[in-house]
C-alpha cells in the first residue's frame, strides 16, 4: 500500500522546520548541525507523536472507534498528545499511566486532565498493560468501542508517521542543498526509531540513523525497534530486510533508566537553551542531545560532517523536574525586592 493511501487524520502542523543550530555547533567545535523541528507541529504544545497520531486516529476512525486507550508513564509526551488528538476528533480518551520519578500534579499529567482525558493510575510501569487491557473491557461492556494504543504510539501504524516524516526531511534538505550524513534522535518505545529506519531504506537513503537510547538497554530496544520497523514494512506492503544490524543504537548516555535525570542531560539541556534558545525536555531529547554531545566529543561525527537532530518535543515536562534544573540558574540571577 502506498504511505499515501492509509486512513490518515490531519492533526500536526507541517512540515516542521528543519533549521541550522550555528551557536551550538560553534560551541560543540562542529559537526554542521540542523535541527528538525517536530516541537512545533502544534498539537497541544506540539511534539512527534502527533505524527504517529495522525495515522493511529485515521485507523481507529476507520474502524469506528468511539475512544482512545492508552498508557504511559506520568510525564508521557504520547498520552498528552492522544489526549489532544482524542478532543480534537471528537473521540473519548483513557490514558492508564504509572508514577514519575518527577511526582506532582504539573506538566504532561496536568495538561492531560486539562485535555479531558481520563487517568487510571497504576502503581507501576508493568502493570500499565493490563490496566489498558481492563479499562477496554469496561469500556465494551458499556457498549463502548475502544482502540487500543500500546506505549508511545508504537505500532506499524503508528510508524508509518516517521516514515513520512523521512521523506519530508529529505525533501527539506534537497532544497537546502545540504547532504545529511546522520540523523541523531532519542529512541524509547521503538516507533520513531522503526519508522525512519524503514523510511531510509525504502527511500534509499545512505543517511545514518542513530538512536540514542532514553534507558533501555540496547539489547531490549534493538528488538523494540525491529519489530516496529517490520510491522510498518508489512503495512506498507513493501518486503524490507532489516536486521539488528541496521540499527544503531547507543544506551550508554542514560544509564540512570528513564525518566531518571542525569548530570549529562542537564548540561545538555543548558547548552541548548543558552546557545539556540531551545527548549529540550528532561525525559527524551536532553538524554538524546546529551548522546550527541557525547558522540561529538569522542570524534564520532567529523567536523566537516552535517547531522540533523530531531527534536521530538516534550517541553511540558520540564515543569515537573524544576528541582532537577534549579542549580542551573547563574549565581546572582535571582533579584529580591
Amino acid at each position: 500500500m502506498c504511505l499515501d493511501d492509509l486512513p490518515r487524520v490531519a492533526l500536526a502542523h507541517l512540515p516542521t522546520p528543519l533549521e541550522p543550530a550555528p551557536a551550538l555547533t560553534r560551541a560543540l567545535g562542529g559537526p554542521r548541525l540542523f535541527i528538525k523541528r517536530d516541537d512545533c507541529t502544534g498539537l497541544a504544545g506540539g511534539g512527534g507523536k502527533v505524527r504517529k497520531l495522525e495515522f493511529l486516529v485515521g485507523d481507529a476512525l476507520a474502524r469506528g472507534a468511539d475512544v482512545l486507550v492508552t498508557e504511559g508513564g506520568a510525564q508521557s509526551n504520547h498520552c498528552r498528545q492522544t489526549a489532544a488528538a482524542a478532543a480534537k476528533t471528537g473521540l473519548d480518551c483513557v490514558l492508564v499511566l504509572s508514577p514519575s520519578h518527577a511526582p506532582g500534579f504539573t506538566g504532561n499529567l496536568l495538561l492531560d486532565y486539562l485535555l479531558g482525558a481520563r487517568v487510571v493510575m497504576v502503581e507501576r510501569a508493568a502493570d500499565r498493560a493490563l490496566g489498558m487491557e481492563e479499562a477496554a473491557r469496561e469500556l465494551r461492556d458499556a457498549g463502548r468501542r475502544p482502540y487500543l494504543i500500546p506505549t508511545g504510539g508504537s505500532t506499524g501504524v503508528g510508524a508509518v508517521g516517521y516514515v513520512a516524516a523521512w521523506r519530508e526531511m529529505e525533501e527539506q534538505a534537497r532544497a537546502l542543498g545540504i547532504v545529511v550524513d546522520a540523523v541523531v534522535f532519542c529512541s524509547g518505545s521503538g516507533g520513531t526509531h522503526g519508522g525512519l529506519a524503514v523510511g531510509a531504506r525504502l527511500f534509499g537513503s545512505a543517511t545514518e540513523v542513530v538512536g540514542i537510547s532514553d534507558g533501555a538497554p540496547r539489547a531490549d530496544l534493538r528488538e523494540m525497534v525491529l519489530r516496529v520497523a517490520r510491522e510498518t514494512a508489512a503495512v506498507l506492503g513493501t518486503p524490507l530486510a532489516l536486521s539488528a544490524d541496521d540499527i544503531v543504537l547507543h544506551d550508554e548516555y542514560a544509564p540512570e533508566g528513564y525518566g531518571v535525570p542525569s548530570a549529562a542531560m542537564v548540561e545538555a539541556v543548558r547548552l541548548v537553551a543558552r546557545t539556540e534558545g531551545l527548549l529540550l525536555d528532561p525525559v527524551y531529547t536532553g538524554k538524546a542531545m546529551a548522546g550527541l554531545i557525547g558522540l561529538i566529543r569522542r570524534h564520532r561525527f567529523g567536523p566537516d560532517q552535517t547531522v540533523v537532530f530531531i527534536h521530538t518535543g516534550g517541553t511540558p515536562a520540564l515543569f515537573a523536574y524544576a528541582e532537577t534544573f534549579a542549580g542551573a540558574a547563574p549565581s546572582g540571577s535571582l533579584w529580591r525586592a
